[in-house]
């Protein structure tokens, strides 16, 4: 592994807050940190919400988000940025633009793109007007995109795939059409495997782990490609980010459902690796 310079490995994550820390801007900062990484933040959208539900969005101003993004990378040696929740087609478009205008080689961080559209619990977060703006703006810029079967489908314009074999065929089909590596998630198919489709040039991996049977899964594709990002950040090529990513978050979400956090759908545990490690605290004077 590499840092960046400086000696610190850096990775920004552009998306919503979640008010109930499980997902968005929180689960990002998690994973960042439980990986070893100095996590930045541009903040996208507040959301009411927690393990049950989303209460309410207010997305921010275009032009903050904006300033925000400028701050960071004005100052901060930035090793990869994740796109999260963009909420609407104005947003998805200011940070598309300003990633745009990265050197196109050299120190240019790699992007991971979650198109974030709708919460675990089954509410919208993503406005119509933004599909179209992921498509055409934001993709083109993706060194890998992780939609789910949902997000999938929503890009394609299609009915969600129904079995391996039609979700491998919109796997292939996402990759013809942006040409970016695609790593179609499989968390919300069914069966004894959890059974993620990694789309490149180079043909099709499959990239399976056992399903585990626990409802606690707030905020899984949120942590899946920070995680990624993270470890791009530290020098990992993208396939071994990948898997690195994914025994992470299969590790999160066992531990995640003991964790006892909230009464509806609770989150990864980003930090199961941390509360196996006594505090540094635990016998000072303090």
């Amino acid at each position: 592994m590499r840092p960046s310079l400086g000696g610190c490995a850096i990775a920004l994550t552009i998306a919503g807050s979640d008010s109930s820390g499980g997902a968005g801007i929180q689960a990002d900062l998690k994973a960042f940190t439980a990986l070893g990484v100095y996590g930045a933040s541009v903040i996208t959208a507040l959301t009411a919400q927690n393990t049950r539900g989303v209460e309410g969005v207010e997305a921010i101003r275009p032009e903050f988000v904006l300033a925000q993004l400028d701050a960071v990378l004005a100052d901060l040696d930035v090793g990869a940025i994740k796109t999260g929740m963009l909420a609407n087609g104005a947003i998805v478009t200011t940070v598309a633009r300003r990633l745009r205008q990265l050197p196109a080689s050299g120190r240019r961080p790699p992007v991971i793109v979650d198109p974030v559209m709708v919460a675990t619990s089954g509410d919208v977060l993503l406005a119509a007007d933004a599909i179209e703006a992921i498509r055409v703006e934001l993709a083109p810029l993706a060194s890998l995109m992780t939609p789910n079967l949902a997000e999938a489908a929503r890009l394609l314009g299609t009915e969600p795939a129904a079995g391996e074999a039609a979700a491998a065929a919109q796997a292939q089909a996402l990759f013809a059409r942006f040409g970016c590596p695609i790593l179609l998630k499989g968390g919300h198919g069914s069966g004894p495997e959890a059974v993620d489709l990694y789309c490149t040039g180079a043909g099709l991996e499959r990239l399976s782990r056992p399903r585990l049977d626990t409802p606690h899964t707030h905020g899984t594709g949120c942590v899946l490609s920070a995680a990624v990002a993270a470890l791009l950040a530290r020098g990992l090529s993208l396939a071994a980010a990948i898997a690195g990513a994914k025994a992470f978050v299969w590790q999160g979400l066992a531990a995640g459902a003991s964790l006892g956090i909230g009464q509806g759908r609770g989150p990864v545990d980003c930090l199961f690796g941390i509360r196996r490690t006594p505090p540094p605290i635990e016998n000072s004077d303090l």
